[in-house]
């Protein structure tokens, strides 16, 4: 089992009840992806965690199929899923790499708190880019915690070192626009809170 499986396998229940840093922020976010989802829409979410954001866009969307690699974590979604009675979420513990590679088949993608942790971002951003369909819109949350204090990267790096935390990479802001572009791109909205802890937020568009 990878250290990515094992880390998140363990933290899943914990996970589950850890509350919401910032609501305000957390709806906005909702908000500014529902503007981008027409009835219908095909969307599909990369390490989906336990759920919480593809339920949330689940009744104003289609279909979602949300992936993640931690069988625990999946299985809590599935619960939650049952519980809120929503019938068209399909979660599945999956990769990217596992998922079929059909061009065009996805209105969105959606990948939140995944892409600092992916050890090949800019192939997966290709990927990405070629399984929207064209002007499909790609919508992330990351990390970029290049700044973040000396000590705290110290540990991050050390603990994967030693196979005890999943491979964590330091970005910057600037550097992820880049690479989101490069994929073929077009940022539309962003959004990163005051404070210098909080994830940014981007709405990208397949050019056509």
């Amino acid at each position: 089992m990878s250290i990515n499986i094992r880390f998140w396998d363990r933290l899943a229940r914990r996970y589950a009840r850890m509350p919401l840093r910032d609501p305000e922020t957390y709806e906005r976010k909702l908000a500014m992806t529902r503007a981008h989802l027409a009835p219908g829409a095909r969307v599909f979410e990369i390490g989906c965690g336990t759920g919480t954001t593809a339920l949330k866009h689940a009744p104003h969307a289609g279909h979602v199929t949300a992936i993640d690699c931690s069988a625990n974590m999946i299985g809590i979604a599935r619960d939650k899923a049952a519980a809120e009675g929503i019938a068209n979420v399909t979660f599945e513990v999956a990769s990217l790499e596992d998922m079929p590679d059909t061009p065009g088949a996805w209105d969105m993608v959606m990948a939140h708190n995944v892409l600092h942790l992916l050890p090949d971002r800019p192939g997966a951003l290709v990927r990405i880019h070629r399984m929207l369909k064209p002007g499909g819109a790609f919508v992330s949350s990351t990390a970029c915690a290049a700044r973040a204090p000396w000590a705290f990267r110290a540990i991050v790096r050390t603990g994967h070192a030693l196979r005890l935390l999943p491979l964590f990479n330091f970005l910057t802001e600037d550097g992820l626009k880049a690479e989101i572009r490069a994929a073929g791109f077009e940022i539309v909205e962003e959004l990163l809170p005051p404070g210098g802890r909080s994830a940014l937020f981007l709405i990208a568009r397949k050019q056509t």
